[in-house]
């Protein structure tokens, strides 16, 4: 079961055609749904429909679900086809996370409920803790360009810098709206640092010193 959870597609078409974990994969996402979806029901009494799907989409987003894969080093473990080998499949956001989600439907399968629940309490929950993981899962940008445009502010930039090697790069995303810099955030992808310094940026724009 472990086994065919770890298993990529890529890596089962060159294998003659063995199992892939798409199946536990579609299981997984149900199963972490159900789950997160009981804990934010009960723990937030207060919160109206709206805030709770929010906070849903945050922390079952492909960017939360990867970040908690490359906290449990899960990359190394998964058998990827040579082609996803050689462009390193193992750190890709998206296998990443359906992965994870295939070990949360294994698990399911094999122990139920009560087993995945340890591994979403322990791994996913605390996420909601994460400010970056939670800012990752929302449109920031397009916040970010209404606020520019109500008060008139001026062009936007992402100003991009990236370190380390093609394979494990970390890439920084720096705001300036009409040549001033505001907030910089990094990310494993150039988007997702853009998302972030949004993110951190919009609460002085949305109220510059001026308006």
């Amino acid at each position: 079961m472990l086994r065919l959870a770890l298993t990529h597609r890529s890596y089962a078409f060159e294998h003659d055609g063995l199992p892939t974990n798409e199946r536990l994969e579609f299981l997984g996402d149900a199963v972490l749904g159900v789950l997160v979806t009981d804990y934010l029901y009960k723990t937030f009494q207060d919160e109206a429909e709206s805030e709770l799907a929010k906070k849903r989409a945050s922390i079952v987003s492909t960017v939360a679900l990867a970040h908690v894969a490359r906290g449990i080093n899960l990359g190394p473990h998964i058998f990827l086809g040579e082609g996803e080998i050689r462009t390193h499949g193992g750190n890709k956001d998206s296998i990443l996370a359906d992965t994870f989600e295939a070990l949360i439907g294994a698990t399911y399968l094999y122990a139920g409920y009560d087993a995945a629940w340890v591994i979403v309490k322990d791994h996913v929950i605390p996420l909601l803790e994460n400010d970056a993981v939670m800012g990752a899962g929302k449109d920031w940008k397009t916040l970010v360009q209404i606020a520019v445009d109500k008060h008139n502010l001026g062009a936007i930039e992402y100003r991009m810098q990236a370190i380390g090697p093609d394979h494990d790069r970390t890439f920084t995303a720096t705001l300036t709206v009409g040549g001033v810099e505001y907030a910089s955030a990094e990310a494993k992808t150039k988007k997702d640092a853009e998302r972030l310094a949004a993110w951190r940026s919009l609460s002085d724009i949305e109220n510059p010193p001026d308006a």
